[in-house]
C-alpha cells in the first residue's frame, strides 16, 4: 500500500482549504481497508470521504484515510421496487444520473448534493422534501477496532433531521463501506411542492412532470442560488435550519410576522436559517477571502485563500448575532475539524 507523507489536502475538500495530511493513503478495497486499521504504525486516523461537508482549521497530525470505493449494483427487485448496493467512494449525483438513466425513482430531489455516498447516512442528507431516510434500506460499516463489517437498518441508523447514529453513539466507531437503497421501477411518488420545483416546472411547461423533469429543475434551482465548489470553495448550507418549539416560535412570529417556516408534524416548527442570517446583513458580505454568498446567505465560502480558522471565526460571529436578534440558535451542519 501506499502511504504518503505531507500531502496538501486542498483537492480534497470541497471548502479548498490548504492543509496538510501528516500521512496520507488512498482506500479502494475492503481488504486494503482492514489492513491498513491493522497497522500499529498509525495509531492516529482521520477518515475523508467527498471533503463536502467539512471545514478543515487545521493540518492534520493522523494518517488521512481517503474511502473511494467505488461499485454500484442491482442486487434484488420486487413489485415496483428496486433495490441498488452502492459502493462509499461514488460521488452522490452521479449515483443520481445513473438512477435516472434507468428510470429508477427516489433520488431525484436529491440531485446535485455535493460529496459522496458514504457520508449520506451520517448526515441524513436532504433537500426539497426528500431525506436520504425515505429511500434507505440498509448500510454495511466497518468497526474501527475489530475490522469486522457490520449492517445498519434504517431503524438501527436513528435517522434524525441532519443526525443519525453515526453522529452520535456511533460517532469514530465505524467506516461506512455501502449504501444499500430502495427505489421505484415505474409508479414514481412524485414530490414537487417543495420550494421552487413546481414555478420551474411551470416555467419549462411541464405540465406532467418525469423524475428526470424533476431532477433537472432542482438542478436549476440550485445553481441558481449555490456556488459551484471547483469555483468558489464552500460547502454548501453551513448551518442547519433550526428547529422551534410552538412556545418559542410564537414568540417569534409575533416579533417576525413575515418570516417564512414549516410546521413540522411533530408540532414543532422549522425556520429557514438562511432567512435569519440576510435579516442580520451577512448575505454577500465578504471579510477577507472569506465571506457569505450573495445569492444564499446559508452558503460561506471561500473566495481564494481564507483559512478554516477565518471561515469558522466568521461563521461564529454570524451565530452569535442570530442569537442576539432572533434569541434563535442556528447550529453548524458542517463537520468543523479544530
Amino acid at each position: 500500500m501506499n502511504i504518503q507523507e505531507n500531502i496538501s489536502l486542498k483537492p480534497y475538500n470541497t471548502f479548498g482549504i490548504d492543509v496538510n495530511a501528516r500521512f496520507f493513503v488512498e482506500i479502494t478495497g475492503l481488504l486494503q481497508l482492514q489492513r491498513v486499521l491493522q497497522l500499529s504504525a498509525y495509531p492516529n486516523r482521520f477518515i475523508l470521504s467527498g471533503g463536502s461537508n467539512m471545514l478543515l482549521t487545521k493540518d492534520i497530525e493522523a494518517l488521512v484515510m481517503h474511502i473511494n470505493l467505488k461499485g454500484i449494483s442491482k442486487i434484488g427487485e420486487q413489485d415496483n421496487e428496486v433495490f441498488i448496493k452502492v459502493m462509499a467512494g461514488e460521488n452522490w449525483h452521479e449515483l443520481v444520473l445513473w438512477t435516472l438513466e434507468r428510470n429508477y425513482g427516489g433520488l431525484e430531489n436529491l440531485s446535485l448534493i455535493p460529496g459522496n455516498t458514504g457520508t449520506a447516512p451520517i448526515q441524513n442528507i436532504g433537500a426539497y422534501g426528500v431525506e436520504l431516510k425515505d429511500v434507505f434500506e440498509s448500510c454495511e460499516a466497518m468497526h474501527i477496532a475489530t475490522q469486522e463489517l457490520k449492517e445498519f437498518s434504517k431503524e438501527d441508523c436513528q435517522f434524525g433531521y441532519r443526525d443519525s447514529i453515526f453522529k452520535n453513539s456511533a460517532k469514530g466507531k465505524y467506516i461506512i463501506t455501502s449504501v444499500t437503497l430502495r427505489l421505484t421501477k415505474a409508479e414514481h411518488k412524485l414530490l414537487t411542492f417543495y420550494g421552487a420545483i413546481e414555478e420551474e416546472l411551470k416555467h419549462e411547461h411541464i405540465v406532467h412532470p418525469t423524475i428526470i423533469d424533476i431532477s433537472k429543475a432542482v438542478v436549476t434551482i440550485r445553481k441558481s442560488k449555490l456556488p459551484d465548489p471547483k469555483e468558489i470553495g464552500n460547502s454548501g448550507s453551513f448551518f442547519k435550519n433550526p428547529v422551534v418549539s410552538k412556545k418559542t416560535f410564537d414568540a417569534f412570529r409575533k416579533k417576525n410576522p413575515n418570516a417564512p417556516f414549516y410546521e413540522m408534524e411533530n408540532g414543532s416548527y422549522k425556520i429557514p436559517a438562511g432567512w435569519l442570517i440576510e435579516q442580520c446583513g451577512f448575505k454577500g458580505k465578504r471579510f477577507g477571502d472569506a465571506g457569505v454568498h450573495e445569492k444564499q446567505a446559508l452558503v460561506l465560502v471561500n473566495y481564494g485563500t481564507a483559512t478554516g480558522v477565518e471561515i469558522f471565526d466568521l461563521a461564529m460571529r454570524i451565530q452569535k448575532t442570530v442569537k442576539e436578534t432572533f434569541n434563535i440558535v442556528i447550529a453548524p451542519e458542517v463537520n468543523i475539524i479544530r
